[in-house]
C-alpha cells in the first residue's frame, strides 16, 4: 500500500530472532548433564517432562513458521485437529530417543531461520483458520 510502513523494520525483526534463537539454546542447555531419568521425568499432572517440551517447541515452531509463511516443514507434522494426539507433544515416549528429538528441534531451527531470513519487511503471514479448530481468531 502507497505511503505505509512496514509492520516490522529489520532492527526488530532480527532483535526478536536473536530472542527466538536464545531460547531455543536455552531450553537445550536445561538438557546438559541431565540423566534419561530426570529429562523424562513427569513435571506436571499432564506427564509434561523435559524432553517433551523440546518436543512440543520443534512441532509448533515448525508449524508456525510453515504455514503462517507458506513455506511447510519438509517433514510430517500432527494435524492440528487431531484429538487423539491432544496433548501427546508434551512428553517423550520410551521409543523417542534425546538423539532424535533434538536432532529434529535442530533441523526445525533451520528451516524456521532460513524462512525468517528469506522474508521481506513487509511480507505478510497468515494465520490458518485451522489454527482455531475453523474459528475466527476473534
Amino acid at each position: 500500500m502507497a505511503g505505509s510502513s512496514p509492520v516490522i523494520d529489520e532492527f526488530a525483526k532480527e532483535y526478536l530472532h536473536a530472542d527466538l534463537r536464545g531460547i531455543r539454546e536455552t531450553m537445550l542447555w536445561k538438557l546438559d548433564g541431565l540423566s534419561e531419568y530426570d529429562i523424562r521425568r513427569p513435571l506436571t499432572s499432564t506427564g509434561t517432562n523435559l524432553l517433551g517440551l523440546i518436543k512440543h517447541l520443534s512441532t509448533w515452531e515448525a508449524r508456525y513458521f510453515g504455514e503462517v509463511f507458506d513455506r511447510p516443514f519438509p517433514e510430517p507434522l500432527p494435524r492440528w485437529d487431531d484429538d487423539s494426539e491432544r496433548g501427546t507433544d508434551m512428553w517423550a515416549t520410551e521409543h523417542e530417543t534425546r538423539a532424535e528429538i533434538v536432532d529434529r528441534y535442530r533441523r526445525v531451527w533451520n528451516h524456521s531461520d532460513a524462512t525468517i531470513n528469506a522474508l521481506a519487511i513487509d511480507a505478510p503471514g497468515h494465520v490458518p483458520a485451522t489454527c482455531h479448530g475453523g474459528r475466527s481468531p476473534t
